[in-house]
């Protein structure tokens, strides 16, 4: 891993795509959160592909830059392509009221359970 870090933009012709260090690692993970690798003359074009709208855009942005986070790199994500909050906190997650008490019965040939 380099101490530069690796960046995801937004570019000029509106396409968002990653510059700086990317090891084989590095561009794994961008690949799973949906970024295209293609040659270029100088190396690598790594990039979301194009027409899939913003919102789609700045969440798979998003995505690649916390898993590279969480991998230990350094990553400087545009702030147009932040889709969390800014001070860094998630939205609380809302957890099920009620739990599903169904009675299952016993599997074919066990044998009957005691209660104590």
């Amino acid at each position: 891993m380099s101490s530069e870090a690796i960046r995801i933009i937004r570019g000029p012709g509106g396409e968002v795509e990653v510059r700086g260090p990317v090891d084989a690692f590095a561009a794994d993970v961008l690949a799973r959160a949906g970024f295209a690798t293609y040659p270029a003359l100088r190396g690598w074009w790594i990039r979301l592909p194009f027409d899939l709208g913003r919102a789609w855009e700045n969440k798979h942005a998003t995505w690649a830059a916390n898993m590279l986070t969480a991998a230990r790199y350094h990553v400087d994500l545009d702030p147009d392509l932040c889709t969390t909050p800014p001070n860094g906190s998630a939205p609380a997650v809302v957890g099920r009221t009620r739990v599903a008490t169904t009675t299952q019965p016993a599997p074919a040939g066990s044998p009957p359970r005691q209660r104590r």
